[in-house]
């Protein structure tokens, strides 16, 4: 795999609306979210509530928007020690290594159009998710959409810096929402983003200042949700939809294979839980569907030498492909849109090295209308709670020793923070 071999990309409970004695099944929670919700979004002028306005701020690793992007994304991803720890000479191995990997990766790019569509996704998700949360959440509102990429433009930087522009912070306060793209959480993905997120606020708006500090930007953190309803059913019609291209006799054994970004087993062993929280949805999804077909879950976007979390997406393919199983479907299932790791990896890739029409991929959640709406309940509902964080981020992995990671859970979680984080 050519991505395995260049660098490592990142990966990426339940919040629902359904309150009773009884607990309905996943399909049950799916089926009255779709039929509670219209997929429609409003365009109607919001009115300021008595709690907004709201910064809407959606947190994801971005990527190169244009191939001569590609090395100073490279260059801040090799910096990142959150992501790939390469000890005391970071900050000299980094731009090596982005330098003699930024040919290869560009005619990757180049294969999938030049780019990626991540930003365009991105912001098309948050503006009409914004849309949508100024109806059903009007006490909030307006509702302004935001993007903070960690290694591509827009930097978590350029966007604290528009929110100060926009009135934000420097001593009008103001609420913001840091609202993770990973569904499911690492501290490889969401952690170095709130990472980044918690230095700069320090940076720009003072060290000293806490949550409570007078004039400053009040954030909670939207830091995980693996098995929200909304979510489940935006990817299960999207399976649905690829089933649908099969013939009828055949459709209830095709193999469904979930496929998410790999882990090294060092950060599994340390307590990540990234692991267990895509198993979450993969479970809940095929719960949804009923358990009619097979399926597995695989990773993909393994990198050098160490263990890493297996099966491969690749390996896996290519082993049913030989024994003659040809006929199976790839979902990605820890992404929120198409990118290099779909476009590239999985279509061209594994699906083109598969060399059978009946190994294909779900599409990917892009500009889904269930999806978006259920970006908007999952919103609407934490803007409610009043809760600062989930009740898991207010754990540290169990084999944590970050001061880094300690400091940010301090800042965001505040009166949450566990007594097992301290």
């Amino acid at each position: 795999m050519a991505l395995r071999n260049q660098y490592m990309l990142p990966m990426r409970i339940l919040a629902t609306n359904f309150h009773s004695t009884t607990k309905p099944t996943v399909p049950a929670l799916a089926c009255q979210w779709t039929r509670r919700h219209g997929l429609a979004t409003s365009t109607s002028p919001p009115t300021k509530g008595s709690k907004g306005p709201t910064a809407m701020v959606f947190l994801n690793m971005g990527g190169p928007s244009k191939t001569e992007d590609v090395e100073d994304f490279l260059s801040r991803l090799f910096a990142d020690g959150d992501l790939i720890p390469l000890g005391p000479l970071q900050k000299y191995i980094g731009p090596l290594l982005a330098r003699r990997r930024t040919p290869k990766i560009q005619k990757q790019y180049s294969a999938i159009g030049g780019g990626s569509p991540i930003r365009k996704w991105s912001e098309h998700q948050c503006e009409e998710m914004c849309k949508i949360l100024d109806e059903i959440s009007p006490e909030t509102a307006p509702h302004k959409p935001y993007v903070a990429f960690r290694y591509a433009a827009p930097l978590t930087e350029e966007m604290y810096n528009k929110l100060l522009e926009d009135g934000f912070g420097g001593e009008n306060g103001g609420r913001a929402v840091a609202f993770t793209q990973y569904p499911q959480y690492s501290c490889s993905t969401t952690g170095s983003s709130l990472n980044e997120l918690w230095r700069w606020r320090n940076r720009l708006e003072g060290p000293r200042a806490g949550q409570d500090s007078k004039g400053t930007i009040k954030w909670s953190v939207i830091d995980r949700w693996p098995t929200h309803p909304g979510l489940v059913e935006a990817f299960s019609k999207l399976i649905e939809d690829r089933l649908a291209t099969y013939p009828e006799d055949k459709r209830s054994s095709v193999l469904l294979l979930f496929s998410a970004h790999s882990l090294p087993m060092s950060v599994v062993n340390r307590g990540d839980p990234y692991t267990a929280e895509v198993a979450a949805t993969v479970h809940a999804v095929m719960q949804r569907l009923g358990f009619k077909n097979p399926y597995r879950l695989c990773w993909q976007s393994q990198v050098g030498p160490s263990a890493w979390q297996g099966a491969q997406t690749s390996h896996t393919v290519e082993n049913y492909v030989k024994k003659g199983f040809t006929d199976m479907i790839l979902v990605p299932i820890a992404f929120t849109s198409d990118h290099i790791e779909t476009l590239y990896e999985l279509d061209k890739e594994v699906i083109g090295e598969a060399g059978h029409p009946g190994v294909k991929r779900a599409e990917s959640l892009n500009g889904s209308p269930t999806f978006i709406r259920a970006l908007a309940d999952i919103a609407r509902d934490h803007l409610q709670s009043g809760e600062t964080c989930s009740r898991q981020m207010t754990l540290r992995c169990q084999g944590c020793t970050s001061e880094r990671c300690l400091e940010q859970k301090r800042f965001f979680a505040g009166d949450q923070l566990g007594p097992l984080v301290r």
